[in-house]
């Protein structure tokens, strides 16, 4: 699961089995886990985030977005 990105103590990645999917990221942090679509910047499902730490979460993805989507098509071949 490569990691793409580290802010704040949240750790975004992807699964390489999910690259046939559209672009999201799943973001870790203290044991709690979330799933992020990125086009449009929507949470999947969220496993223990509160709402503030959601809003966090989107507010670092939304300022990465060109990363996450470059790494991803580097990655699924795109």
């Amino acid at each position: 699961m490569p990691t793409v990105l580290r802010a704040k103590g949240y750790r975004f990645s992807f699964y390489s089995y999910d690259l046939r999917e559209p672009i999201h990221v799943h973001v870790t942090k203290d044991g709690h886990e979330a799933k992020v679509w990125m086009q449009p910047t929507a949470v999947a499902w969220n496993r223990g985030f509160r709402d503030h730490q959601i809003r966090e979460v989107m507010e670092i993805l939304e300022s990465n977005r060109q990363l996450i989507e470059t790494t991803w098509n580097e990655r699924s071949g795109n």
